[in-house]
């Protein structure tokens, strides 16, 4: 009975350290939510004509910074919509995942504009017109373009950071935008080998890698803004 109540004292202890774990990360996690929401909202310049802006990234390192903001802004602000209007039939298990993907890609925002500080762009105005958030194969086909232009944009970009400390947290985040990447894929086609298939992944096991102009143009449909990358990395 004793080594049955270490066992259940020491399980116990377990339990409580992962609610303290969850307990700091949701708290965290209100606050960049918060954050997130405040800068959309509040840096609009004119609240009767929203996300009519030229927005330029910049230059050098501060323009990779910017890009990668401007990228991470758009696929937080994505999710935030699907987890706040589920699709039709869409399950805990699904809810979950996207739930988290929201919470990195919202992480990963706020991480740029604190990096960024008053060389931050201002707060994008997304465009999901295009997007039927009550279908399932709508919202997963936007999650997947996302996500596997999000992947190409920072391998891409990589060549363009000078800083080794940049670039260095650009592959830890990319490396977590290529897990997203995995996990929609296989949520459209579940047990293929279609998160890694060969229109992602070539002959030699490299992922793409897309230039940011290619990338702008890719996307541009789903920002109210007009972005200009022309110096970015110069």
């Amino acid at each position: 009975m004793k080594s049955d109540n270490n066992t259940d004292n020491q399980e116990r202890k377990n339990t409580s350290a992962v609610n303290r774990r969850l307990f700091l990360r949701s708290a965290g996690l209100a606050t960049s939510i918060g954050a997130f929401a405040l800068s959309c909202k509040d840096d609009d310049p004119d609240p009767m004509n929203p996300g009519t802006d030229t927005v330029d990234l910049g230059s050098g390192d501060t323009g990779v910074l910017n890009y990668a903001y401007a990228l991470e802004q758009l696929e937080a602000a994505f999710y935030t919509q699907v987890i706040a209007t589920p699709y039709a039939g869409m399950t805990d298990a699904e809810k979950t995942i996207l739930t988290d993907i929201r919470d990195h890609e919202i992480i990963h925002a706020e991480f740029f504009k604190k990096a960024l500080g008053a060389n931050a762009i201002k707060g994008l105005t997304p465009n999901f017109a295009s997007i039927d958030f009550t279908k399932r194969d709508a919202v997963l086909g936007a999650a997947k373009l996302f996500e596997d232009t999000g992947v190409a944009a920072y391998n891409g970009a990589g060549k363009l950071i000078k800083d080794g400390g940049i670039l260095l947290l650009a592959g830890k985040i990319v490396s977590v935008e290529a897990r997203h990447a995995a996990v929609i894929r296989d949520l459209l086609t579940p047990k293929t080998a279609g998160f890694a298939g060969d229109d992602i992944v070539d002959a030699n096991g490299f992922d793409k890698a897309v230039a940011p102009a290619d990338i702008l143009a890719a996307v541009k449909g789903y920002v109210k803004d007009t972005i200009n990358g022309a110096n970015v990395g110069k």
